[in-house]
């Protein structure tokens, strides 16, 4: 048997530390997927595209889905009248091709854009900012942590593809109709389910040992006052016993950080997910949290440790009804799909067939496209789009991939 990992040996210790010799399963997922040394981000493990990856985004089908939203930007910096400088933050940037196809696009079609452009990324993972300052070492990017932007500073856009679904999250369940946490422990294999390990701080190092599932009163008050914010009542409504899914209040903080730091301009969270009333439908009675290893997906967090992606669909009505109370407006929620096509992308498809390529490349091109706007997969992801600081009369200005395509503003 391998030696426990530093990641490991830190669950082990904070467990065995904590009260009840239990953490949350937020605490738990941050740790698998942040640890400073061991953690999914944070060490080389992370794999993104199609070739050995775990799983893969809009941005590895090519320039396209950067051009588009470079588009956007565009139609933003003019609405706002032209500021220089003008801010893009891209929050959890990958491996940094989104930037790359951004920069190469702005600074080829729009000059002028680009002379007033501050194009900052914000990232958690330290392998991924490597991988992302040596692409992007010939564009004049800044590396900056959230909280170090100064409060009410930005005149832009903040940008995320992808984020939210990683951020951690608590997991719930009703037992006898009342709301309960998940919490993570150890226990030794074998044992009764209320067998808790005692004060050894090395268990996970000895093969007798195995995290597993606890449930308890809620850690914070705030889980049952996120219903109350989506209007989901779990007293109601066929919800069932056993009943679980989850909860992501770090998505709330971190939507409380960007507002404070928007001054003027716009949000734009590109994710899967739904709104609360289909998320937390009775019927999909065992939430949305998925792991993903090697393209395959799977829902057993406790197994790959540090080696696999945790992920859980985003909440659209949290981010909407949180946002208006950080002074944050909708602008509108829409697909993907419609978003890009609004964007140009039916007329990038359509002069597919004119341009001098080889059938291969040609039916490459369009399959990539086409994913692009799948409904059963990229295309079906959430886009919302938030602002603060407009006046009126930016604020009537519809957004171009807000439109209907064919239909103009």
């Amino acid at each position: 048997m391998n030696p426990p990992s530093a990641l490991q040996q830190a669950i082990a210790q904070r467990i065995a530390t904590s009260p009840e010799r239990r953490i949350t399963f937020a605490e738990y997922m941050d740790m698998v997927l942040y640890h400073p040394e061991d953690g999914y981000y944070s060490s080389n493990a992370v794999k993104i595209g199609f070739k050995g990856g775990d799983f893969f985004t809009s941005v590895n089908l090519g320039a396209d889905f950067g051009d588009l939203l470079a588009e956007q930007f565009l139609q933003m910096w003019e609405i706002l009248g032209q500021p220089v400088p003008f801010y893009l933050v891209e929050m959890g940037a990958g491996q940094g091709l989104l930037a790359l196809y951004i920069l190469k696009y702005i600074q080829v079609q729009y000059p002028k854009l680009f002379a007033a452009l501050q194009y900052l990324i914000v990232e958690k993972s330290p392998a991924l900012k490597q991988e992302q300052q040596q692409r992007l070492q010939e564009f004049p990017v800044q590396w900056c942590n959230l909280e170090d932007i100064a409060s009410n500073s930005i005149i832009g856009c903040f940008f995320s593809n992808e984020l939210v679904d990683a951020l951690p999250v608590h997991q719930f369940i009703l037992e006898a109709g009342e709301l309960r946490e998940i919490y993570v422990t150890l226990q030794e294999v074998g044992s009764r389910g209320d067998e808790k390990v005692g004060g050894n701080t090395n268990f996970l190092s000895f093969p007798n040992y195995e995290l597993t599932e606890t449930t308890a009163s809620p850690s914070t008050p705030k889980l049952a006052e996120y219903f109350e914010l989506v209007g989901i009542n779990l007293t109601q409504g066929g919800y069932e016993d056993g009943y679980r899914s989850e909860i992501n209040l770090a998505a709330l903080d971190w939507l409380s950080i960007v507002a404070d730091r928007l001054q003027r301009g716009y949000v734009i969270t590109i994710d899967y997910g739904y709104p609360a009333s289909r998320y937390y439908n009775p019927r999909r009675s065992q939430g949305t949290l998925q792991c993903y290893y090697q393209h395959r997906h799977h829902d057993n967090p406790y197994i790959n440790i540090g080696q696999q992606d945790i992920t859980a669909h985003v909440d659209f009505t949290a981010l909407e009804k949180w946002g208006d109370r950080c002074g944050l407006a909708k602008l509108g929620f829409t697909q993907q799909a419609l978003f890009l096509m609004a964007l140009g992308l039916g007329n990038r498809i359509a002069a597919l067939s004119h341009q001098q390529i080889s059938v291969s490349e040609l039916l490459n091109r369009r399959q990539a496209l086409h994913q692009l706007i799948d409904p059963t997969g990229l295309g079906g992801f959430g886009v919302l789009i938030q602002s603060k600081g407009l006046t009126k009369q930016e604020v009537s200005q519809p957004l171009k991939g807000l439109t209907v395509p064919g239909l103009g503003r």
